[in-house]
């Protein structure tokens, strides 16, 4: 008989406040009305003007998703992808967006090896690696269809639209981004100098200025998906990409829509169900390894993990195993859905996650598991929003790699994404590059719910890090840590510093960041990890992460408890 998971909500309702319980010494931020987190200060700022409108939580995402392009343009923009899922309080029902595009139609396996490329992916530079930016559309589309109706695009996208215009001071991770990829910037394209400050990269709390991002923004605020998809900012994109050899066409552009689709969830411990957007994107990896923890735990392979020791040598070997075995099957079996079936209910059935979860051993690494990930590591922007009247959206957009390809349209101020770089060229592969396909994505938001009722808007961004940190700042809140306390907690990722390729091993590298003692990572090391510490900006491979949790006070009302990550620039400030 199967021992049941189960989920002390005691320490989650009253979570221990423990000062400086790790390195950071930032508290968790309280409020009764809207709230938001995010990576950027002034992104923050600009949501909550517009929860302070009227605006709703999508409402307000969508100005904190714009503010990011403008303030954190090495991590998002325009020119990128974006998700969401968005929690209705009326209906108590969570809604998916995917806001990612597809490859040129014209784009073929045959094109790219003429080009020279013989991998098995799409170099980040060359332009064939670009698909349609579906941000553009995903703002407008999440306005339209879990907006307030109170405050038009235009309205809700003029926070950034004065920023890029009037300049904005340089935060200081950004800075730092900016300055790694300044060559990128000055060599991708002729356009270099509409995103640098006197051709060079910003020093942090230099005053830059993004005027023809501010124009790109004023389009699509006065023309909608037409300002960006057709006429100039469009023949822009197509004129780069035809001059680097792509195969990218006005009607690629043109014929882009956003998709509303159903999310899909995994219910942990009978109680607390968790919600990702299905594939193309890599969510189902989250509930993969959630189900196979589960299902560890039942076949008593281990005590229960909320009672093991955090960051415990059994505790990290427990939840990285899981990770290994998860990443092998979204690693071959994502892809897009409309061009190759993908197996969703199949993969998330209890007999095959017990199945999985047989494959667990206690004492070592399983040298048997083959997981075939990308590992390329990139950067995104998570962020999420909560406003007065309960309804929560958790948002994420990305440009892949850094600035992506780092290419600037000419006049437009904002840099292609590289996501076709999420292809694998093996011909075969549910994933194969195909034209007009969407490609496995990494970026993923997350949603929790307690019963119908919302629990957690949350993510970490951070290429194959986002699924691996949504469970792991997930067990740290059942476990009864703050929101906050959850981000700051070292963390692991499995085959995040890798250049490239295929991860084919269970030994694959896994790295443990500063403040997870020496003598556990020593003890994992003898039972097969290839271990290794990451400190300093090397711990930028552990993700950036938001959490905004819904706690109810003796009386009923709602209290919005938010924590942002100290790995990123960006703080949680609640509406008054």
């Amino acid at each position: 008989m199967p021992s049941p998971v189960k989920i002390d909500w005691s320490k989650v309702d009253q979570p221990e406040i423990v000062f400086q319980r790790f390195s950071s010494r930032r508290s968790q931020v309280y409020g009764t009305k809207g709230i938001v987190s995010s990576s950027q200060p002034l992104a923050t700022a600009a949501g909550l003007e517009i929860l302070r409108k009227g605006g709703n939580a999508a409402d307000a995402a969508v100005a904190t998703s714009a503010a990011l392009n403008v303030t954190e343009p090495s991590a998002c923009g325009i020119g990128g992808d974006a998700f969401c899922l968005f929690y209705d309080a009326k209906t108590k029902t969570v809604q998916a967006l995917n806001g990612s595009g597809h490859s040129p139609e014209k784009l073929t396996l045959d094109h790219v090896r003429k080009r020279g490329i013989n991998g098995h992916y799409i170099p980040r530079t060359d332009l064939n690696s670009v698909t349609v930016p579906g941000a553009a559309a995903a703002w407008v589309d999440t306005v339209e269809k879990f907006g307030s109706g109170t405050l038009d695009l235009s309205e809700i996208l003029d926070p950034a639209i004065r920023m890029a215009e009037e300049g904005f001071p340089v935060s200081e991770i950004h800075s730092r981004a900016y300055n790694l990829s300044e060559n990128l910037l000055k060599t991708a394209s002729p356009n270099g100098d509409e995103m640098l400050l006197e051709s060079k990269a910003p020093l942090v709390g230099q005053i830059l200025k993004l005027a023809t991002l501010a124009k790109t923004l004023r389009a699509l605020a006065e023309h909608g998906k037409d300002g960006f998809y057709r006429g100039r900012i469009a023949e822009a994109i197509v004129e780069l990409i035809q001059s680097k050899g792509g195969v990218m066409e006005l009607d690629d552009l043109a014929k882009h829509q956003t998709s509303f689709v159903d999310p899909i969830s995994y219910t942990y411990g009978g109680e607390v169900t968790v919600y990702e957007c299905p594939p193309n994107g890599q969510g189902i990896t989250a509930l993969l390894a959630l189900g196979i923890l589960e299902n560890i735990q039942e076949m008593d392979k281990v005590k229960p993990l909320l009672e093991m020791e955090h960051n415990s040598v059994e505790y990290l070997h427990t939840l990285i195993e899981a990770m290994r075995l998860a990443f092998a099957d979204s690693g071959y079996y994502v892809a897009d859905p409309e061009v190759k079936h993908v197996p969703v209910k199949e993969l998330l059935s209890k007999e095959y996650l017990s199945s999985r979860a047989k494959l667990f051993n206690p004492e070592k690494t399983n040298p048997q598991v083959i997981h075939g990930n990308p590992v390329h590591s990139s950067d995104t922007v998570y962020f999420s929003v909560a406003d007065q009247w309960g309804n929560a959206c958790s948002y994420i957009q990305s440009n892949y790699a850094g600035f992506g390809t780092g290419a600037i349209p000419k006049g437009c101020g904002f840099t292609l994404q590289n996501r076709g770089g999420g292809f694998t060229l093996k011909e075969g592969h549910p994933n194969t590059l195909k034209g007009g396909k969407r490609p496995y994505h990494t970026i993923i938001p997350a949603l929790a719910t307690r019963g119908d009722e919302l629990f957690l808007s949350y993510g970490v961004m951070g290429g194959f890090m986002q699924p691996q940190g949504h469970v792991q700042v997930l067990f740290n809140i059942l476990r009864g840590f703050t929101a906050q306390a959850s981000l700051d907690a070292p963390r692991f990722c499995i085959a995040a510093g890798a250049d490239g390729g295929v991860a084919e091993s269970a030994n694959s590298v896994v790295f443990f960041e500063d403040g997870i003692p020496e003598e556990t990572i020593a003890k994992l090391r003898e039972m097969g990890h290839d271990a290794h510490v990451l400190s300093g900006f090397g711990r930028e491979k552990m993700g950036r992460g938001q959490i905004i949790q819904r706690i109810v006070d003796k009386a009923g009302r709602t209290v919005w408890a938010a924590g942002s990550d100290g790995r990123g620039d960006g703080h949680a400030a609640p509406q008054i």
